[in-house]
């Protein structure tokens, strides 16, 4: 019997609007738009993925319902809940900077690598992180 090779494809990321969505992460983060496709029922499958990732996206799910609304901004309790590594982290800081991204604290260079936690447009927490 093989081992089945397996990876984490797609993370769902609860938005209001696609479009504004699309938009930051795009522009302010840098991503790729990966595809854009109508569903039958007047959603869409919106998948953007940082520059050069290969395994692994954000699938932006507009919120169908108050308790899906209710959770935008905040679906992991107000931590980080999304890790975003880079291979410059002077210069995607700054570029996120001039893109109005929110740092929420000035960089830190710690054991593991330099970090700053950053909000999306909706106040998810992230970590700019470039790992030692």
């Amino acid at each position: 019997m093989s081992a089945m090779s397996a990876h984490i494809a797609l993370t769902a990321l609860v938005v209001h609007d696609y479009d504004e969505a699309i938009d930051f992460y795009t522009r302010a983060l840098g991503f790729d738009l990966v595809e854009d496709t109508a569903r039958p029922d007047g959603s869409r499958w919106v998948v953007v993925r940082p520059k050069g990732a290969k395994e692994s996206a954000l699938l932006l799910a507009r919120a169908k319902d108050a308790d899906q609304r209710s959770r935008v901004g905040d679906q992991t309790g107000g931590r980080v809940g999304f890790f975003l590594y880079t291979d410059d982290f002077a210069a995607d800081h700054e570029r996120m900077t001039a893109e109005g991204v929110r740092f929420l604290e000035e960089p830190r260079h710690e054991t593991y690598g330099s970090v700053a936690v950053f909000q999306d447009l909706y106040g998810n927490r992230w970590d700019l992180l470039q790992p030692a």
